[in-house]
């Protein structure tokens, strides 16, 4: 696969900033639960957030192939730093920059591509996960204002994030015909959020619940033609699924890294573990599923860079590679043996973190479902 001298360069660039300044601070961070704000700002300072954006509003003129080695880098260092930038990057921004007006460029989105705001994505709620059909927060027009009303779930920085992309129903009627986004300042009378939630993993990224309580905001926050929001979503949903794939792809990384350097270093009845074949077994399968899940990652990276229709390879990219990530994982795990259970050693947070990885893009009861779908079945 041929690689640009951009992507060798932003390779280089974001693995040297891992490497000198998010791992010697990563698991301080897990262990407090804070958000990682100096990162945060200096990836904005970086042109990271910018990266998938042109020049002309700010952004860096990059692509999808480089967004996913950014992630890839970024969840080798700290998963949840990697989360919180591609939902800046991509979720969080996407909406605003194709449907913002250029007030609204100038006030919220070029201020969040250099890390001076935070944009969230809102789309679950308790029962509207996977079934997006019973989305019930609702946005109603009064004149020239949408007026929104309920609550979503689950909402990554959802308690510092600035605005917020929604996704509304203007029609019940309607179902998935009635779906639509809208703009939210986080600012905006009647918005509110709950305390964060305690996790497993990805500890330094902030989840509550939103809430809207007559919300009204101005029609040019709609974000697309009326009915479309489905339309929006299915748009970049590619995209999503290939960056939670480069996601698991630098967890998994990071966890064979450290299951081979152990494996080397461990020295029982005479030797080092990694003399044994049953752990050359374990490394041996972690090797495979690296491999292919870089190449289904960018390979479904350089097909949605050249626009071909690419949903279907994306679901079994995001599919495999997390799959791959939670088995490498939790082999590290088995690996370090006891040391593996203790929080001395950071394969413990690789475990905790790849959860996280099952659920965004779409859970994977319902991806195997549309993969079979594509089949016939």
């Amino acid at each position: 696969m041929l690689r640009s001298n951009s992507e060798d360069l932003i390779r280089k660039v974001i693995a040297r900033f891992v490497d000198q300044e998010v791992i010697p601070v990563a698991e301080e961070h897990d262990r407090k639960g804070e958000f990682p704000v100096e990162l945060f700002q200096k990836l904005g300072s970086m042109g990271v957030f910018g990266i998938r954006y042109p020049k002309s509003i700010g952004g860096s003129g990059g692509n999808t192939t480089l967004y996913c080695i950014i992630a890839e880098e970024l969840a080798r260092g700290l998963l949840s730093l990697a989360g919180t930038t591609a939902m800046q990057c991509l979720m969080g921004t996407d909406g605003l920059y194709r449907f913002g007006t250029k007030d609204m460029h100038e006030t919220f989105l070029k201020p969040a591509l250099r890390g001076k705001k935070i944009g969230a994505f809102q789309l679950t709620e308790p029962e509207a996960g996977s079934d997006l059909g019973n989305v019930r927060t609702t946005a109603v027009q009064d004149g020239d204002s949408f007026v929104i009303n309920g609550m979503k779930t689950w909402s990554t920085s959802g308690p510092i994030a600035d605005f917020h992309t929604v996704l509304c129903q203007t029609n019940p009627d309607k179902g998935l015909k009635g779906l639509m986004f809208f703009f939210v300042p986080s600012d905006i009378p009647g918005f509110s959020h709950s305390k964060r939630f305690e996790t497993l993993g990805t500890r330094t990224t902030l989840l509550s619940e939103i809430y809207f309580n007559n919300c009204r905001v101005p029609s040019e926050y709609r974000l697309g033609q009326e009915g479309k929001g489905l339309k929006v979503l299915l748009s970049i949903l590619a995209e999503i699924r290939a960056m939670t794939g480069a996601l698991a792809l630098g967890l998994l990384r990071a966890a064979m890294d450290a299951s081979l350097r152990y494996a080397k270093e461990r020295i029982q009845f005479g030797k080092p573990i990694g003399k044994n074949q049953l752990v050359q077994s374990k490394i041996a399968k972690m090797a495979v599923d690296l491999e292919a899940s870089r190449l289904m990652v960018y390979n479904t990276a350089r097909m949605i860079d050249s626009n071909e229709s690419c949903l279907h390879q994306a679901t079994m990219t995001k599919y495999f590679a997390t799959e791959a990530a939670c088995r490498a994982t939790d082999e590290a795990t088995r690996i370090f043996g006891g040391y593996g259970y203790s929080m001395e050693y950071p394969v413990q947070r690789y475990y905790r973190d790849s959860r996280f990885l099952l659920y965004g893009g779409g859970v994977h009861e319902v991806l195997q479902t549309n993969i079979a779908k594509h089949y016939g079945l």
